[in-house]
């Protein structure tokens, strides 16, 4: 699902993020990263989404080597991928339900399955209640607390049963309980063939799910 190759990355002239990683996730699988503030875990996940390209080194996703797609093969490439972005990344003018069904309808659908919008607005509003936003369906950004914005953000990501989902902090605006549930979300996800990566500090969360970790120090990567 994942290859990284020698991967380093710098932003314009400043020091190494990233330095000469090398590492493979199994379609499938499950993976915390962790690492303190500053180890370069958003860079990562930014690498792995195709936000950015490596200074040096190659990206493998999908048994793709990611520098050498043409530019219009990669949009193919990142419907495929489901992102949860520590800020968001909401558009401010749609509702909950707008922002949710976004993907659907770039996509035509769930996954393989062509759907109208009728079972769309279905769909998306069975996953907001699911996710306890169903008396907020039509609420705009602005109109919600931070933690009901990442429910929205993490629905989002999901909806389309992405093959590969990222997630930055996913938990960290919502109560414990709440966060649980949101991991549940993901763990079903998984089980469904999903290879999922999740960016956190919280190591209750960590060890409450018994998930191999990455971790990233000083932009170097250990996995365990």
């Amino acid at each position: 699902m994942i290859r990284f190759e020698n991967v380093s990355l710098h932003y314009d002239s400043g020091p190494e993020v990233l330095k000469d990683i090398s590492f493979s996730l199994d379609a499938g699988s499950f993976y915390f990263l962790t690492g303190a503030s500053g180890a370069g875990k958003s860079s990562l996940l930014r690498l792995m989404y195709l936000g950015a390209k490596p200074t040096s080194g190659h990206v493998v996703l999908f048994d793709r080597k990611v520098d050498e797609l043409a530019r219009d093969e990669l949009p193919s490439l990142r419907r495929r991928i489901g992102v949860v972005f520590q800020d968001f990344h909401l558009l401010d003018h749609l509702s909950a339900l707008d922002n949710v069904a976004l993907p659907l309808r770039i996509a035509g659908g769930v996954g393989e399955n062509k759907i109208g919008e009728s079972e769309i607005r279905s769909y998306v509003g069975e996953l907001l209640r699911w996710v306890g936003l169903g008396d907020h369906i039509m609420a705009k950004p602005s109109e919600l607390s931070g933690g009901q914005q990442q429910r929205i953000a993490i629905a989002r990501a999901v909806i389309n049963r992405p093959r590969l989902l990222l997630a930055d902090e996913p938990t960290g605006n919502v109560d414990d309980e709440t966060g649980y549930r949101l991991m549940h979300l993901f763990m079903e996800l998984n089980k469904l063939g999903t290879t999922v990566v999740i960016a956190t500090h919280n190591r209750q969360l960590i060890e409450k799910m018994e998930k191999p970790c990455l971790h990233l120090q000083h932009g170097r990567l250990m996995v365990h």
